[in-house]
């Protein structure tokens, strides 16, 4: 039985060479591969010329937005956005970027921050107080490096299904450290949390299908919920939402009911 195995072993990795040669080429060995999103950030500022007046500074919720929440996103259009939000990333991951270059050449008018969650995902014994540092850190970062520009901090979004989940307790622990951190100067803070719940605390599946990223409609409450500070801040409107699709009966609305809010 043992050389049967063997053969089939040997075949398997015969293919797997064949396949891995035949998508190679000489170069391939001396020729530097870009794979980090950091580069990719600072070649997309570098080819816009630095032109973006708003920033957005974020894990994998903000990361998402531009596809998830195209028509959502798609508003921010006039003020010439810049998504640096990174999947998975952690308070520090954010901060050794922002050091390393993806605020220089830049002169926005507003950046969002919302950060944290993975730093209470990938530790169950992170302290409220090491995430808030964090996020107080990368506030100091921006201010020093982009000090025209306003800051709108962002309580971190809520997780778990119900009030009782662990994750959405500690997530309320850090967020109770967060308002002191603003000045209502250059630094504002808002808690849009609350929007996403439901009347008795439940985050619906239907705004966070995994019960800690937006979907479609979860960014069309996170525009809503903070567009009226940006574009006070900001000094200039969104773009319009856009139209309900053709296909939609009359009277028929694309939003989430507001019955389903908290208030």
């Amino acid at each position: 039985m043992k050389v049967p195995s063997l053969i089939l072993t040997a075949l398997l990795i015969a293919l797997a060479t064949a396949v891995s040669q035949a998508q190679r080429i000489p170069e391939n060995a001396v020729t530097p591969s870009e794979k980090s999103r950091h580069t990719a950030f600072m070649r997309q500022i570098k080819d816009g010329k630095g032109d973006f007046d708003f920033v957005l500074i974020g894990d994998s919720i903000t990361d998402a937005w531009p596809d998830r929440g195209h028509d959502s996103y798609a508003r921010f259009a006039p003020w010439k956005p810049l998504d640096l939000g990174i999947s998975g990333e952690t308070t520090e991951q954010v901060l050794w970027r922002l050091l390393n270059g993806e605020l220089n050449g830049i002169h926005p008018k507003i950046v969002m921050i919302m950060i944290g969650t993975n730093n209470l995902g990938i530790d169950p014994d992170e302290k409220p107080e090491r995430v808030a540092a964090g996020i107080k850190k990368i506030i100091e970062t921006v201010h020093a490096k982009q000090p025209q520009a306003k800051i709108l901090l962002l309580a971190i979004f809520p997780r778990g299904a119900t009030s009782r989940e662990v994750n959405r307790q500690r997530v309320d622990e850090v967020n109770k450290l967060l308002p002191v951190l603003a000045d209502d100067k250059n630094v504002f803070f808002m808690n849009i949390g609350p929007k996403f719940l439901d009347s008795q605390g439940n985050l619906p599946r239907e705004i966070m299908p995994d019960l800690l990223h937006p979907n479609g409609n979860g960014y069309k409450i996170w525009i809503e919920a903070v567009r009226p500070k940006l574009e006070e801040l900001m000094g200039s409107p969104l773009a319009p939402a856009a139209a309900p699709a053709a296909s939609l009966a009359p009277g028929t609305s694309t939003q989430i009911p507001t019955k389903t809010l908290s208030k």
